[in-house]
């Protein structure tokens, strides 16, 4: 059975991807800031679970020895661990900044570099040409510039750079490297943002939501399912040759 680590997984987009591993028969690493979150999410799909803390290098590597030793290797990782406030511009404190780059950009390098260094000595997966996959969810942010995000946005930048420069050094080592750019999702945090973003400019969060709408050609809000599909595919077999890749999962939003 292959195996894979999915960070941020207790709600949302993590969650989702979570439950589509396991569903395409992977043994899942189910982690999150909120260990509740995590072993409720762990326990539901009968896998492991782990609080993990994406900015610290020591409960990564914690969470890095445990699988490798019960697992002996790592076959996909999924950095998703992410966070989000919104404020405008001239407004933006340090401490805004500090948080979304430390969590974003940081958090993934973190995890990427600590699983790695460990990925890169295992063998080849059975019947495959690769050691292992590295997939990072960045956002359709890290293509276009929002406003009231200039420190998510930057922070995205940060993580869509990094996966290409990764998945440059890593390809000799049989590791890929990719992303999914999601875009106006229906998670908690969206509803969060919905909130500020009403509360800035002064109008309803309805109106905020349908203006999300309104700019997804396909006319909807997106789905946690609807990137865990993509990751599902970025997971597999069929997407052994593509690596440095992001995708652009968001109805067409990111063109808008």
């Amino acid at each position: 059975m292959p195996n894979a680590l999915v960070t941020g997984a207790g709600t949302g987009i993590g969650k989702a991807i979570a439950e589509r591993l396991a569903r395409d028969g992977f043994k899942v690493w189910v982690t999150d800031l909120d260990g509740e979150r995590a072993k409720a999410v762990g326990e539901a799909l009968g896998m492991p679970h782990l609080p993990l803390d994406v900015t610290s290098r020591k409960d990564l590597e914690a969470a890095r020895d445990r699988v490798f030793r019960e697992d002996g290797r790592l076959d996909v990782l999924v950095a998703n661990a992410g966070v989000s406030t919104m404020n405008r511009f001239l407004d933006l404190t340090e401490e805004e900044w500090d948080f979304n780059l430390i969590v974003n950009a940081k958090g993934t390098f973190l995890t990427l570099q600590t699983f790695a260094r460990a990925m890169v000595h295992q063998p080849l997966m059975p019947g495959r040409e690769l050691r292992g996959k590295i997939i990072a969810t960045a956002s359709m942010a890290a293509r276009q510039a929002a406003p009231l995000l200039a420190h998510y946005t930057a922070s995205k930048f940060a993580v869509l750079g990094l996966v290409q420069a990764v998945a440059k050094e890593l390809a000799p080592y049989r590791i890929t490297a990719n992303a999914v750019n999601p875009g106006f999702v229906r998670t908690s945090m969206q509803e969060r943002e919905v909130l500020w973003e009403s509360q800035l400019r002064g109008i309803s969060p309805e109106e905020v939501v349908q203006e999300y709408i309104r700019q997804t050609p396909l006319g909807r809000l997106e789905l946690p399912e609807d990137v865990a599909k993509v990751v599902s595919f970025l997971a597999g077999p069929d997407s052994d040759f593509i690596t440095g890749e992001a995708v652009e999962v968001n109805g067409g939003a990111w063109i808008f």
